[in-house]
C-alpha cells in the first residue's frame, strides 16, 4: 500500500513539473490582451464563418455585437495561402488593436487566428473587423468569423 501512494505522488509531482502549453501574447494595449488561439479549439455555434473573396487593396468590414458581461472575443481569418498578404484590425468600442498579419502566431499558414480579451471583461458594444488586401494576387477567397464568449 505504502508504494502505491508513493508512485501516485511521483505521477502528481511529475505532471505538475510538465510546463503547460500557453497561448502567444501577440500585443498587450489599453488593457487587452491579444494572444494566439488554438486552431484546433471547438468554439461554440456563434462562430458563423463568412467566406468572400478580396483583392490587392480592397478592405471589407465586419461588425460583432457583443453583449454585456463577456470575456473575450475570438477571430479567426483563414485564407491558406501564404503566397498572399491579408491583415486583420479588430476596432473594440474604446481602442484600436493590431494590425495583424499571418505571421502574428509565429506560423505563416494562411491563418490569422486570436483571442482578445481584457481582465475586466471587453466592453459591450459594435467591435469592427477590418480585412485589408496586403498583397494580393488577383483576388483571395477566405472565411472570417468573430465571437464574443
Amino acid at each position: 500500500m505504502k508504494l502505491n501512494w508513493l508512485a501516485i505522488l511521483f505521477i502528481i509531482v511529475a505532471a505538475l513539473a510538465v510546463p503547460s502549453v500557453s497561448a502567444k501574447i501577440i500585443e498587450e494595449k489599453d488593457g487587452y490582451i491579444v494572444t494566439t488561439c488554438d486552431k484546433s479549439l471547438n468554439l461554440p455555434e456563434a462562430f458563423k464563418s463568412t467566406s468572400r473573396s478580396i483583392s490587392q487593396g480592397q478592405t471589407d468590414w465586419y461588425s460583432t455585437s457583443v453583449p454585456a458581461g463577456k470575456t473575450s472575443l475570438y477571430a479567426d481569418l483563414n485564407w491558406g495561402d501564404t503566397s498572399d498578404s491579408i491583415s486583420l484590425t479588430i476596432l473594440a468600442p474604446d481602442s484600436t488593436l493590431g494590425p495583424y498579419y499571418d505571421s502574428a502566431d509565429g506560423h505563416i499558414d494562411g491563418r490569422i487566428n486570436l483571442r482578445i480579451s481584457k481582465s475586466s471583461g471587453i466592453p459591450s458594444g459594435t467591435w469592427w473587423s477590418k480585412i485589408y488586401g496586403e498583397m494580393v494576387n488577383g483576388a483571395q477567397s477566405y472565411t472570417y468569423s468573430a465571437s464574443a464568449i
